[in-house]
């Protein structure tokens, strides 16, 4: 079997010290977006338990204190006040997964940025996927 001049060109593609570089930072940039997107998991269903216990808290005695926790302690405080509590507290979580979504979107950018240059220049060559 014969290689066309075509295939033989790929076969003798060099490997620069850029192109090593960029080959690692997608590495680092695909493992960053696994991290990410862990850690997306368990701020959502973090943010699950708190809608939860909204709905929850909207059954309470409003005469009855809450026991809320702040920290590792738990404190007894009004049904208001927990209610605003956890509403800063579904914001906060709400921005954390926005926050780690737009890192993962940015680090996919450049992952797609980089397999166009890479694939470019090693064709078959190379496998990011």
């Amino acid at each position: 079997m014969q290689l066309n001049q075509d295939d033989e060109s790929e076969e003798n593609t060099e490997v620069t010290w850029e192109d090593q570089q960029k080959i690692s930072l997608f590495s680092k940039l695909n493992s960053r977006c696994t991290d990410l997107e862990e850690k997306i998991t368990k701020q959502k269903s973090e943010k699950e338990a708190l809608d939860d216990l909204a709905m929850e808290l909207e059954l309470a005695d409003e005469d009855e204190p809450i026991e809320y926790k702040i920290g590792e302690t738990f404190f007894r405080i009004s049904l208001k006040r927990a209610q605003e509590l956890l509403l800063k507290d579904q914001e906060s979580a709400e921005a954390d997964i926005n926050n780690l979504q737009s890192k993962i979107d940015d680090s996919q950018r450049e992952m797609k940025d980089l397999k166009v240059a890479l694939y470019a220049k090693f064709g078959k060559q190379i496998n990011l996927d």
